[in-house]
């Protein structure tokens, strides 16, 4: 303590030091990639190299000489250590893409998801990168001989020479910096904290400071078609929403390994070439139950504006959702819902998660009260990661060894595949013991069942983890998902429907989480203006219409 209350400084010395720890130290992962990123074909390439962190270290210190005002400073720069450390831990350990998308997750995340990042090596990463820095800057004494008007001078002063000292890199080199930026616009998201403060920023105008916005209601003319409603038998439809599973590890689509050996059994219709609204479950699960396609998906706008359910509600379908995933995400905030964590059913959950198979928990006790047309929406934990060890019973542990860590950038590739082909397996029997309680409710309804994930998972190919990745740049394993049907002989009868018909066409067709939204209202025989049939999926195989 003694030591700390003797360090001092002045101002100067101090922007100099903290522009050196944010360019060399906290942009390591940046300064890295970006030269990775560099062909090094001439001795121009390597002076270009060579000014990237002059350039870093310029936009630092124009930043801490204009903002590190003395009443400010202290608080400022160790807020920025710790949110830039957590940044730069992600963004090293797992190649996370900090954007508004992101932050979006780090709002909208529950405990356990939050908990299950946490690991040592992160706290010790924090500490050591973030913490011990703090602790140096607040007992830092910042001092000066000088007149206030001369600070001020000699600040003015730094930040010119910091802007000239760009200007004139970039002069030299421009052509280098916009071939960089143009062809690796992933980089620019990897500067912290600039990442952090841009993206909060950037989230912070869309969701609070957009005022408050009437809800805008769709689907009001929505009712029942003929075929629903001339049916004495009513019609029930399961929706498994499943979360990070990706289709490139489906044995139902081709992968080597027998993960699902019980749905190969269940005469279901497999879509192989299918792809997510986005990378991460905000974006995805609004924007699939929404009317909007990805390409013109306005978050803002859904966050507002009624979607699927509220349309099935309309049209006097009960419905139904269950969660074990954090949140509908503004999915199901108008129609009954109900978080399964809640229930603390002790055979399937502990300290602040639960199985899948809690999402099942009596059911059959909905389902018998039940008396009219229903749509029944079950939202998975599934291979939410990094504790994908967790997302399974030890019945499901077929595939080892397994990677029983949080930290599963420590674990060697193929341990981690088969924790995750774990997760896929339980998915399996999970949506594999749906398939069979519709069944055993044929005989009162017409029923069926779709099954996606809302996004894939990277497993550290092109070194990269978890999700999240900005869509452009996302690797196919974020954003190719299963997706697969089931239905009722009954069901299929009373709506006209060829199951060899899709069954041929879904090996075929590209389809996307657009598909869910008139796909639903379809299997529901709801009818609206909402509705467009080149987007059901099932539309072009049913030989009755109604």
């Amino acid at each position: 303590m003694n030591f700390l209350n003797k360090l001092r400084c002045n101002e100067s010395t101090f922007n100099v030091y903290a522009a050196l720890f944010f360019t060399f130290i906290l942009n390591a992962v940046f300064l890295s990639r970006t030269w990775e990123t560099i062909p090094y074909l001439s001795a121009r390439d390597y002076i270009f190299a060579a000014t990237v962190p002059m350039v870093l270290f310029s936009a630092f210190l124009f930043i801490f000489s204009i903002a590190a005002v003395p009443w400010l400073r202290k608080p400022l720069f160790i807020i920025l250590l710790i949110i830039s450390a957590t940044a730069n831990y992600f963004i090293y350990s797992f190649g996370t893409v900090i954007d508004s998308n992101m932050i979006q997750n780090v709002f909208e995340t529950d405990v356990q998801e939050a908990s299950a990042l946490l690991s040592p090596h992160y706290l010790l990463w924090l500490t050591i990168m973030g913490i011990i820095p703090a602790v140096f800057v607040a007992f830092i004494r910042i001092g000066t001989h000088r007149p206030w008007w001369m600070n001020i001078a000699f600040r003015a002063v730094t930040a010119l020479a910091s802007v000239l000292l760009v200007l004139l890199i970039a002069s030299l080199f421009y052509k280098d910096y916009a071939s960089l930026v143009r062809n690796n616009k992933n980089l620019v998201k990897m500067i912290t904290p600039v990442n952090v403060v841009s993206s909060l920023g950037h989230y912070a105008d869309n969701r609070w400071l957009v005022g408050d916005q009437p809800l805008v209601k769709i689907g009001l003319d929505a009712q029942k078609g003929s075929l629903i409603k001339a049916e004495k038998k009513k019609t029930l439809v399961i929706f498994v929403l499943g979360e990070t599973a990706r289709a490139e590890d489906f044995s139902l689509g081709g992968y080597a390994r027998d993960t699902n050996p019980k749905l190969q059994h269940d005469n279901v219709i497999y879509y192989p070439n299918a792809s997510s609204c986005g990378t991460e479950t905000a974006v995805s699960v609004p924007c699939m139950f929404s009317n909007m396609p990805r390409r013109h998906y306005d978050a803002n706008l859904a966050h507002h504006q009624e979607g699927l359910l509220d349309v099935m509600a309309h049209a006097g379908i009960n419905v139904l959702w269950r969660e074990n995933d954090g949140g509908c995400k503004g999915a199901c905030d108008r129609v009954p819902h109900s978080d399964m964590t809640r229930w603390h059913v002790s055979a399937l959950c502990q300290h602040d998660y639960c199985l899948d198979d809690v999402l099942m928990y009596r059911l059959n006790n909905y389902i018998d009260s039940i008396k009219d047309d229903t749509v029944i929406v079950l939202h998975q934990m599934g291979s939410h990661g990094p504790a994908y060890y967790q997302r399974y019973p030890t019945a499901m542990r077929k595939f080892t060894p397994t990677c029983d860590s949080n930290q599963i950038q420590d674990c060697d590739h193929q341990t981690l595949v088969n924790t995750y082909d774990n997760t896929i397996l339980y998915t399996d029997s999970m949506v594999d013991s749906t398939i069979s309680l519709l069944k055993s409710y044929s005989n009162k309804f017409n029923v069926a069942l779709v099954y996606l994930s809302d996004h894939g998972e990277s497993l550290g190919e092109h070194g990269m983890y978890l999700h999240g990745t900005p869509y452009v740049f996302a690797p196919s394993q974020q954003t190719h998902i299963p997706f697969l049907l089931w239905m009722s002989d009954d069901y299929a009868h009373t709506y006209g429907i060829n199951q060899s018909c899709l069954q041929q066409s879904a090996k075929t067709a590209e389809v996307s989480q657009d598909n869910i939204f008139h796909t639903l209202l379809g299997m529901l025989n709801v009818q609206t203006k909402e509705y467009q049939p080149a987007l059901d999926m099932i539309k072009s195989c049913q030989v009755q219409n109604g």
